[in-house]
């Protein structure tokens, strides 16, 4: 199938992330596990649907530029498809609208940034971290 398989594959697929030590975010215990971790390391939240091409590709991208320093940064992975309940309660908690893919950006127990679809990059992430 080749060109094609990448976009038949099916939800109970796990997409093995290259190079980033992904931890994976399956239960409600863990939301409160990040707002403390929060706040002595930033921990970013990518919220992905297996079924979605474009966060297929969001996924990539971000995947493929990835260069922060682990010390840097916190990084969970949220499959919305088989933890739809929790990608709920992360919007719930947060304050921030549903949508995948997306990013958020947690730092002292806040979110300091957000953002969805093709908006999401590695650069956009650095530079909120910094302020």
């Amino acid at each position: 199938m080749g060109l094609f398989s990448d976009f038949l594959k099916g939800s109970d697929e796990v997409e093995k992330p290259s190079k980033i030590r992904w931890i994976y975010l399956t239960e409600n215990g863990h939301i409160e596990e990040i707002i403390l971790q929060s706040t002595t390391k930033p921990v970013l939240i990518f919220k992905h649907s297996t079924r979605c091409g474009v966060s297929r590709m969001a996924l990539k991208n971000f995947e493929r530029d990835y260069d922060i320093d682990k010390t840097d940064l916190e990084l969970y992975f949220l499959d919305i498809l088989k933890y739809r309940e929790l990608s709920n309660e992360v919007s719930e908690k947060f304050g921030v609208h549903h949508q995948s893919p997306q990013v958020l950006l947690i730092k002292n127990k806040s979110v300091i940034y957000h953002d969805s679809h093709y908006q999401i990059s590695v650069e956009t992430v650095k530079e909120a971290l910094l302020k």
